[in-house]
């Protein structure tokens, strides 16, 4: 093999991919077959980078130079000017890499130079579809060690000792989970993984299988080892195409190589596994639902006892946890539980993977230790609030979590502080809001993504989410009656305490936390049926006021002119045809209209 001068990756995630990297790829071949340059520089489609905002993302090494937002018609500058002459292109880079004239590598970027990347470690690095790559990063070494030099019990008292939990959402320590499993009687056991990631705005499992399902599959294959299973499933959600595509492709490679069925690495264990896709019920998210559409039948949660450790798939032992768990299982078999200990908190070990989105310069995917605090992430990381807005709240854990105010930025991330703050750590959601959101809103919208996606089996779930948010709806319709908020902390109650599985248990909690921290807001559109942010169109009015100049401009805007007035005169809005969509505001030069 040929040694490389440079190496150029480009990203493949989703973003990236929606955003026209292929072409950029076929350009960048195009090029350096014009420019002879094929057998010194090697082009790398790779998995995600994480900071989605700046796609399509081209990354030069060894330099380390970041371009960011490339299109096709940029790429014979880079070719030319960097690859064949070694002048980076300034005016390409991304715009936190080039400070006074000096220029940082990717490592050196704020949004990377905080993260503490195991999970992530090889997403952006290699290419996905290449198992001598992985390999070549230490793949498959924690699968060889664990089958020539570690008894089935050894690997379950080291996962229980790096302290690693589950990183699904309920965080309990997987560890246990495994050893339950093991210690269950059966004549046939399962491992599966969960992939059905249904938060809105998370995208933390899909990013980690397209950029690394390689680590994945080593996973599975030590956990059914040491819990004595020889057939794994990965159910993960179709509209995931390109992670699943990759992850078939890393299946059959690892097959091929014997790393997937019979006496892997010349030993007695057996492993094989599949995929199964699942239609986008974000109930399955939950494991016994899980199970269920495993099994083919409808995806309904199940009473719990039994556990799926004792009575899974096909009433067989299975254990199960989720891709961000499973992706630090080679590490810690690699370097011990020791060094995943000694990353994050006392009781939340190592670090966890979110997806930073909502009002924040520096939208993608980040990794930190455990005991980072939010400020630090949506800050430092994040970059902070776009056009100089006012931080107001973060939401963590979808629909499932709370939001968290201003006054907790310097909380430490982990599992017991987010929960005693009324939020949770949950899959790894992490949606940040600005003084434009109405929070009364916020906990309308999530409230009515459970209700659509409950699978209607309790009437706690079924019944009660649709309650309240019926007394959502009428209260940011201006509506609302002050024994609403005293409904709402009753039925959130009840609900929590009585629904079968955690997706209703916990779909009051964005209600819970926006009524303890933003209780004023709900009062506000209550008693003076306003909305503070400006955000419930119900309780708006759009008005012009003494500095209008009568030119018109909004008038021709307005698209059921609603806007009357002769020229160079003040205008006036008719509030009956005024349907608040806002057109007049964008458009007038002089900033005389306004939502009130």
């Amino acid at each position: 093999m040929e040694l490389m001068r440079s190496h150029v990756l480009v990203c493949g995630g989703t973003g990236c991919t929606s955003s026209g990297c292929q072409k950029i790829i076929n350009k960048l071949d195009e090029q350096l077959e014009k420019h002879e340059m094929k057998k010194e520089i090697q082009v790398v489609k790779t998995g995600c980078f994480g900071l989605c905002e700046a796609g399509p993302i081209v990354i030069v090494y060894p330099e380390g130079s970041f371009y960011s937002r490339v299109e096709e018609k940029d790429v014979e500058k880079i070719v030319e000017e960097h690859l064949l002459k070694g002048r980076i292109v300034k005016d390409l880079l991304y715009k936190d890499a080039i400070v006074e004239d000096q220029i940082k590598s990717v490592d050196e970027v704020d949004f990377y130079k905080k993260q503490h990347r195991v999970a992530l470690r090889n997403c952006g690095v290699i290419n996905p579809e290449s198992i001598e790559e992985y390999i070549a990063f230490d793949g498959y070494k924690a699968l060889g060690k664990v089958l020539t030099e570690m008894k089935p019990q050894d690997v379950i008292d080291e996962i229980k000792k790096s302290g690693l939990r589950g990183r699904g959402g309920g965080g309990f320590p997987s560890g246990l989970k495994w050893e339950f499993t093991a210690k269950a009687e059966g004549d046939q056991k399962y491992v599966a993984c969960n992939a059905d990631e249904g938060d809105p705005g998370a995208f933390m499992d899909r990013s980690v299988l397209e950029g690394d399902p390689h680590a994945i599959i080593e996973a599975m294959a030590i956990a059914g080892y040491a819990v004595g299973a020889d057939m794994g499933y990965v159910y993960i959600r179709a509209e995931y195409p390109i992670a699943v595509d990759r992850l078939d492709i890393a299946i059959k490679e690892a097959r091929r190589v014997g790393l997937l069925g019979k006496n892997i690495f010349g030993t007695d264990f057996n492993f094989d596994m599949e995929i199964r896709l699942g239609a986008g019920a974000f109930v399955c998210g939950e494991e016994t639902a899980l199970i269920n559409s495993i099994e083919g039948k409808r995806g309904m949660p199940r009473p719990r006892p039994p556990f799926p450790a004792v009575k899974g798939i096909w009433d067989k032992p299975t254990l199960l946890n989720n891709v961000e768990t499973y992706a630090n299982v080679p590490q810690i078999i690699l370097n011990g539980a020791e060094w995943f200990a000694n990353i994050g908190t006392e009781k939340s070990k190592g670090t966890k993977v979110f997806a930073l989105g909502g009002k924040i310069n520096n939208t993608g995917l980040v990794e930190i230790a455990m005991g980072t605090t939010l400020r630090e992430v949506i800050y430092d990381i994040g970059g902070g609030i776009p056009n100089g807005k006012a931080f107001k709240a973060v939401q963590t854990g979808g629909p499932s979590g709370g939001c968290i105010p201003g006054d907790y930025l310097d909380t430490p991330i982990d599992y017991d502080n987010l929960i005693a703050l009324g939020s949770m750590m949950g899959s790894g959601g992490m949606i940040v809001m600005d003084e434009e959101n109405c929070m009364v809103d916020i906990a309308r919208f999530f409230l009515d993504f459970t209700v659509e996606e409950s699978c209607g089996k309790c009437p706690p779930c079924r019944i009660g989410t649709k309650r309240m948010l019926e007394i959502l709806d009428r209260i940011t319709e201006g509506k609302g009656e002050l024994e609403d908020i005293e409904k709402l902390e009753r039925l959130a109650e009840n609900i929590k305490v009585s629904s079968l599985c955690g997706l209703g248990q916990t779909a009051p909690n964005p209600v819970i936390s926006t009524l303890k921290y933003f209780r004023e807001e709900f009062e506000a559109h209550i008693r003076e049926k306003k909305c503070p942010a400006g955000v419930c169109q119900s309780l708006l009015s759009i008005t012009i006021d003494e500095s209008c100049k009568g030119c018109g401009i909004c008038k021709k805007a307005c698209p059921v002119d609603a806007i009357v007035g002769e020229k160079k005169l003040l205008h006036q809005i008719d509030q009956d045809k005024c349907i608040k969509c806002g057109v007049c505001i964008d458009k007038c030069p002089f900033k005389s209209i306004a939502k009130r």
